[in-house]
């Protein structure tokens, strides 16, 4: 993962500077590529359960100083002294390869120079551009092929080309850096941001067709709108299911640009206000993520007013109780999280209110079976507060549990039912340690242990849900451990800390992992 990048800057070695952890050594024609590879380098922290492990290195993980000189070689036919001082002082030798590095004359020399001062210490090799035989300096290749890092994107990419360089620098194994499904984390990022790509040039091209050619409106709005409905559903999914808050961001103004160039909303289909007021959701819930809950409610509330008049027009359609029950149910949420239980507890009887609705229209629809299941775990969640008692918590949860479950054996197969239902035996479990029924706690616990442990054999135990999903149990389980002699919450402490590493190699500014980070430390 890459850390916070820290201010780039000219290092001249003297008598004070101490030694450097790597040399890197590139041709004045790949200078930004240099310097990009310099600043990914020092910014660097390996995670915490390898810090021990590193060779030297800094105790907050950082790698420490590396040399790149910024400025063009004199023209000599020798190095700058400052060039040599810092080659002597430095722990590894990094090349940047390119043909421009393989034609260099200086990055030659300073590969001899270092091989020559330091026999025994590793030189590695970066692939920038160009294959190997085009790219490898020959005084690079004259003790053997070098250990290299593809940085190239049909390589291993700059993420693993990088924490090969990271593994290779602070001498710690490659695999316990880098867990199995890393590179496919990041490779699903960027063809995730590919897709959305495409999909906003789409969509730009879409609407500016639909307002030049008004002849062939009717057909290029019905072809938006269902780009729209896209970016809504299967795209925001792939979107969350990698992190990327800051794309999803994107998405969600560009599709309200498009109606916003529609013109007057009084003149749009009714499932097109039904479709505006859900990205006014998905925006709203943004914003909740980055902790901006003024800006989250002014979203919730326009789309609450705009659902709340759809459902007047047509109060029997389900599609319209739906939608108005995610407004209810986010603008209570808001409110939960200010504390505000009175006007939490208004909006969410709201919304458990109108999914009953729904079940009386189909009790046999897992969908809404699942949406009630929420409600009611909601007001599960509001009773912990002062707000009520643990007692009604533990009526709700139970209430929770028997519709997900019904919603479970309708449709065994669908994981985001079987999520649900996981997460509902954790709600009930909180409830049971507020009751003082920790042994239950515990079994319950257990259960939903086992269930993971399902859900791993389904969709595989690298994948990140199911990461996330060990983190839902382990956290609550350190915390009984810590009251139960006989269970060990050191060992378990431990498996949460490699899980939440895990997420952060893929990610380390996804703010859903910098929380599960947070809740260890307070454990």
């Amino acid at each position: 993962m890459d850390g916070r990048a820290i201010p780039d800057q000219d290092i001249i070695p003297d008598e004070d500077a101490g030694h450097f952890r790597a040399f890197v050594s590139y041709s004045h024609a790949d200078a930004a590529l240099a310097k990009k590879l310099h600043r990914k380098m020092e910014s660097y922290k390996l995670p915490k359960l390898l810090r021990g492990m590193q060779s030297g290195g800094q105790k907050d993980g950082r790698l420490g100083r590396l040399f790149r000189d910024r400025e063009d070689l004199p023209a000599t036919l020798d190095l700058s002294e400052s060039v040599k001082s810092a080659l002597a002082q430095s722990q590894a030798l990094i090349v940047l390869c390119s043909p421009n590095a393989k034609n260099s004359l200086w990055v030659a020399k300073e590969i001899e120079l270092f091989r020559e001062l330091h026999p025994d210490r590793p030189i590695l090799a970066a692939l920038a551009e160009g294959e190997p035989e085009d790219a490898f300096p020959e005084a690079l290749t004259l003790a053997g092929e070098p250990l290299a890092a593809d940085l190239r994107k049909e390589g291993d990419g700059w993420r693993l080309g990088l924490l090969k360089l990271v593994a290779g620098i602070a001498e710690v194994p490659l695999d316990a850096l880098v867990q199995r499904d890393a590179q496919r984390q990041f490779r699903s990022v960027m063809s995730v941001t590919l897709v959305v790509g495409v999909a906003l040039l789409a969509m730009t091209g879409m609407t500016i067709y639909a307002l030049q050619q008004r002849n062939a409106a009717q057909f290029q709005q019905a072809q938006a709108e269902g780009l729209v409905e896209y970016m809504l559903t299967d795209l925001r999914e792939e979107l969350r299911g990698v992190g990327r808050l800051d794309v999803m961001t994107d998405v969600n103004e560009r599709a309200m640009d498009y109606y916003k160039e529609r013109g007057d909303l009084s003149d749009l289909p009714v499932e097109s206000l039904e479709r505006r007021a859900r990205i006014l959701h998905a925006m709203g819930e943004d914003d909740e993520a980055r902790n901006n809950l003024d800006l989250a409610l002014k979203k919730f509330t326009e789309a609450h007013r705009a659902t709340k008049a759809l459902l007047a027009h047509e109060p029997e359609n389900p599609d319209r109780i739906f939608t108005h029950a995610q407004s209810e149910y986010w603008i209570g949420y808001v409110a939960y999280l200010q504390n505000d239980w009175i006007r939490t507890n208004i909006h969410w009887q709201n919304y458990q209110e109108l999914t009953q609705l729904l079940i009386k229209k189909d009790n046999k629809n897992p969908k809404w079976l699942q949406e009630l299941g929420y409600a009611e775990g909601n007001l599960c969640t509001l009773q912990l507060t002062e707000f009520g008692t643990a007692d009604q918590a533990a009526q709700h949860c139970q209430k929770a549990i028997e519709a997900v479950a019904l919603a479970h054996d309708a449709v065994p197969e669908n994981n985001s039912i079987f999520e649900a239902l996981i997460n509902r035996y954790g709600w009930l479990a909180d409830v049971n340690v507020r009751q003082g029924m920790a042994k239950e706690a515990w079994r319950l616990r257990q259960i939903q242990s086992g269930m993971v442990k399902e859900y791993s054999h389904r969709v595989g135990k690298d994948n990140r849900k199911t990461i996330e999903l060990e983190l839902r149990v382990l956290i609550p389980l350190i915390k009984l451990a810590k009251i139960r002699p006989d269970e060990n919450s050191l060992e378990l402490e431990r498996q949460a800390l490699e899980k939440v590493s895990i997420l952060e190699n893929t990610d380390d500014k996804n703010t859903i992992w910098i929380r599960y980070r947070e809740m260890l430390k307070t454990e």
